[in-house]
């Protein structure tokens, strides 16, 4: 069963055609990384799908509504605590309290967060507050999680929250694509890689065939210079 068509999928800014004919097929249940050198349009791509800019030319259908984690996670933050802010996002659906309170709950299990429930949301670490932002599309039942750039300005540590993360939501059938440059970090969680070069679609497969192609030439690092197996493809 698909879950999001990109078809054919234009767009410009004054002169830069930051993306060119755009076209593929995300299923439901499927983890796919987007991966390009900064400015090779995923932004753009991911702003279009999620509703919050127009193509010029194609269409996205998504058979149910998008979620979406920006690169920099604190500017989702609305509420003054944890749980505050889970809960914005179901109080505006107009959502009766006691379902509020069981969503909240529930997803502050799923993504580790039930201990700082009470704890203001803008002090939370980097990889927490997109844990939280992940808890928040998750409370209003979204079922296609989009993640822009996860692991710019983590640690360590914090990849590693990340990642336990997006394999728990794999874990539930969710539908996640995540779109990044550091794909060392996270291929191996992936079913499927597609790359943007210059706003094109210039690879679309899986994973492992995914590494088998000349990375170099669109501008990314091959991971398996510095990686010994596929496997190793994840923090």
């Amino acid at each position: 069963m698909k879950s999001l068509i990109v078809n054919n999928v234009s767009k410009s800014f004054q002169s830069t055609k930051a993306l060119k004919n755009v076209s593929f097929e995300i299923n439901e249940g499927e983890c796919v990384v987007i991966g390009g050198e900064n400015g090779s349009g995923k932004t753009v791509l991911m702003n279009i799908i999620a509703g919050l800019e127009e193509a010029d030319s194609g269409n996205v259908k998504a058979f149910s509504r998008p979620g979406l984690v920006f690169q920099e996670a604190e500017t989702q933050i609305l509420g003054e605590t944890v749980y505050e802010d889970i809960a914005f996002g179901p109080k505006n659906l107009g959502w009766k309290k006691e379902k509020i309170a069981e969503s909240v709950l529930r997803v502050l299990k799923i993504t580790g967060l039930s201990e700082k429930k009470d704890f203001p949301a803008r002090f939370l670490s980097g990889g927490e507050k997109r844990r939280l932002a992940v808890a928040c599309m998750l409370a209003m039942d979204l079922s296609i999680i989009i993640f822009d750039e996860p692991y710019a300005n983590l640690d360590y540590g914090g990849v590693k929250q990340v990642n336990a993360l997006i394999k728990e939501l794999k874990a539930q059938g969710k539908t996640i694509i995540i779109l990044t440059h550091e794909i060392e970090k996270c291929l191996a969680l992936s079913d499927r890689f597609i790359v943007l070069f210059r706003g094109e679609k210039v690879f679309d497969g899986s994973s492992r065939d995914g590494l088998l192609q000349n990375l170099e030439e669109w501008n990314i690092r091959k991971p398996l210079a510095s990686y010994n197996c596929f496997e190793d493809l994840v923090w």
